[in-house]
C-alpha cells in the first residue's frame, strides 16, 4: 500500500489505566473515527490489578465504535500500546493465568530490591507472580490483545514493553542474569515489526477487517511521544495525565547511574530516553461540584500560589530523583480552594522543570522542540502556565492521544510511510505554539528555588543535582 493519495488509514489502540481508546487516522493525520470503553481495576492498599479479559472486551467495544460506518475504509494496519510495567502470566496458548498486575502495584518490593530495579518495573512483578502462582509465561499487557487479534497461541512482545522486564535493548537480547528463568520470557522484536494479521474470529468481535496487519507497538509513553512528533534529536514530549512522563530523542542512550532515566529503542535503532514521575493531574481535587475549567480560571489569580506543593499522586518518587519514601507535601496554607488548585498546577510544572534540569545534568540533548500531550494538555491555562514556568516555548498537537502514536507506528511498520519520523511529520498536526511570558516566568523563580531547597533538605534530591539546578536557574535569571 502506498502512503500518498490512496485513501488508506491506520488504527491505533491504547490500553490506558481507566479506558481503552481506539483511533482511525488517515495518511495526512485526519481522525476518521474514534471509540473508547471504560476499564475497571481492583485497588487495595498497594495492590492494583485489572482483569485481562476486560482489556479484550474493551478493545472490541472501542474498535467497533471507531470503525462503525466505515466498512469501505481500507485499513492499512494497526498497533497497540499499553501501560509500561504492567505484566501477567499466560499459558502456552496465550490465555491469562493471572490478573494483570498494573504498573503502580507495589507488592514486589522485595523482588525489586533483589534485582536492583524500581518496584514499578515489570521484572519484580513477574518474579512475584511466578512465585505466587507457580509458573506461566511472562506476558505484557498489549501481548494479550495482539494474541487475540492474530489468533496465534503466542506472539512476540516488543522491546519497548520488555525493557522494564529486564530486556537489554542495546544488545537486543535477554541478559544472562535472567537465564535461570528459562523459557518463561517471551520472544522480543523491535517496535514496528509485523506480528501477523487479524484473524476471522477477532474481526467478527472487533469490526477490524480480516487480514489487517498487526504491528508490534510501544509503551503508552512512547506512543504519546510519537503522537507529539518529538522524534528529532533533542526534542522532548511531556506527557501529563494522572502522572508525568518525559520522553526525548537522542542519537545515543542517556547514561544514568541512578537508574532514574531509562532508554527505549526506536524502530530505527536510535534512542528514546525518558523518565516517569509520580506527580501529575491525579493530585488535583476531584469529585462532585469540581469544575476544572472554572478552577483554572480562578487559579490564575494566584501566580505564584501562597502555598508550595510537591503533588505526588502516590507515595514514592521515580523521576527527577529516586526516593521510595517521598510523600506529597504542601508548605504554607492556601488562601482558598482556588489557591490550593493553583499550588498543584504550579507544583507539577516545577517538577517538570526539575526533570529537564536533571536531564541537562546527565548530558542529554534538551535544546529541541518541547511538546505537551496527555489528558492535561486539554487545559489551555495549565499549558501556558507550564510554558511560563519552564521558560521555553511548547507545541500542543491537535490530538494528544497515544492511540494516534500507534496509528503512526502502524503506518511505518507496514512500509507505507518510510521512516517513523517521516510518518509522524505527515500525520501529526500541531494545534498551537505557546510562548513563555518573561514577566510570568520571573514570578516563579523564587518558589522553584525554594522547592529545590526543600527537596534537598528532605534528603530526596541529591545535592549535586540541586546545585546544578540552582546554577542553571541563576544563569537563566541573569539572562532574563
Amino acid at each position: 500500500m502506498m502512503f500518498d493519495g490512496d485513501g488508506g488509514a491506520w488504527l491505533g489502540i491504547d490500553l490506558g489505566t481507566q479506558s481503552v481508546r481506539a483511533m482511525v487516522v488517515s495518511a495526512d493525520g485526519a481522525v476518521l473515527g474514534a471509540g473508547t470503553a471504560p476499564l475497571a481495576g481492583r485497588r487495595d492498599g498497594v495492590r492494583h490489578e485489572q482483569d485481562p479479559g476486560e482489556w479484550w472486551e474493551a478493545v472490541c467495544v472501542a474498535s467497533g465504535a471507531a470503525l462503525t460506518g466505515r466498512s469501505r475504509l481500507r485499513l492499512g494496519g494497526l498497533a497497540v500500546c499499553g501501560t509500561s510495567g504492567t505484566v501477567l502470566l499466560t499459558d502456552g496458548d496465550g490465555r491469562p493465568l493471572t490478573p494483570g498486575v498494573m504498573y503502580d502495584d507495589g507488592r514486589a518490593v522485595a523482588e525489586a530490591a533483589r534485582v536492583g530495579v524500581q518496584p514499578s518495573w515489570a521484572l519484580p512483578k513477574a518474579l512475584w507472580l511466578l512465585e505466587a502462582y507457580g509458573g506461566g509465561l511472562v506476558t505484557h499487557q498489549p501481548d494479550v490483545i495482539t494474541t487475540r487479534l492474530t489468533g496465534r497461541g503466542t506472539v512476540p512482545t516488543d522491546s519497548s514493553h520488555a525493557l522494564k522486564t529486564g530486556y537489554d535493548v542495546e544488545r537486543e537480547d535477554w541478559p544472562s542474569q535472567l537465564a535461570y528463568l528459562g523459557d518463561v520470557l517471551p520472544e522480543v522484536v523491535r517496535p514496528g515489526t509485523r506480528l501477523g494479521e487479524v484473524c476471522r474470529a477477532a474481526a467478527e468481535a472487533t469490526g477490524i477487517p480480516v487480514g489487517t496487519p498487526v504491528i508490534a507497538g510501544m509503551t503508552d509513553g512512547c506512543a504519546a511521544q510519537i503522537a507529539s512528533g518529538a522524534l528529532y534529536e533533542g526534542s522532548w514530549n511531556s506527557v501529563l495525565g494522572t502522572t508525568l512522563v518525559l520522553k526525548g530523542a537522542s542519537a545515543r542512550p542517556v547514561r544514568d547511574s541512578a537508574g532514574v532515566v531509562y532508554n527505549h529503542r526506536a524502530p530505527d535503532g536510535s534512542w528514546l530516553p525518558g523518565g516517569a514521575s509520580s506527580v501529575g493531574a491525579g493530585a488535583l481535587p476531584a469529585g462532585v461540584g469540581v469544575d476544572p475549567v472554572e478552577m483554572d480560571r480562578l487559579a490564575a489569580a494566584y501566580e505564584p500560589s501562597g502555598a508550595l506543593a510537591y503533588p505526588l499522586t502516590s507515595p514514592g518518587e521515580r523521576f527527577p530523583f529516586l526516593a521510595p519514601d517521598a510523600t506529597a507535601f504542601v508548605l504554607g496554607t492556601p488562601a482558598s480552594e482556588a489557591d490550593r488548585w493553583a499550588a498543584v498546577l504550579q507544583g507539577v510544572a516545577f517538577t517538570e522543570r526539575l526533570c529537564l534540569d536533571y536531564l541537562h545534568h546527565l548530558g542529554a540533548p534538551i535544546d529541541g522542540p518541547l511538546t505537551f500531550t496527555g489528558g492535561a494538555a486539554r487545559s489551555a491555562y495549565w499549558n501556558q502556565l507550564r510554558a511560563d514556568i519552564l521558560g521555553r516555548p511548547a507545541r500542543v498537537p491537535e490530538q494528544v492521544e497515544p492511540a494516534l502514536g500507534m496509528a503512526v507506528l502502524a503506518a511505518h511498520g507496514t512500509g507505507a510511510a518510510g521512516s517513523l519520523v517521516d510518518a509522524a511529520d505527515r500525520m501529526v498536526r500541531i494545534r498551537s505554539v505557546l510562548r513563555p511570558r518573561p514577566s510570568h516566568t520571573a514570578r516563579f523563580v523564587e518558589p522553584y528555588a525554594r522547592l529545590v531547597d526543600e527537596l534537598e533538605d528532605r534528603g530526596w534530591l541529591p545535592t549535586p543535582i540541586a546545585t546544578h539546578t540552582r546554577t542553571r536557574l541563576n544563569q537563566d535569571t541573569s539572562h532574563s
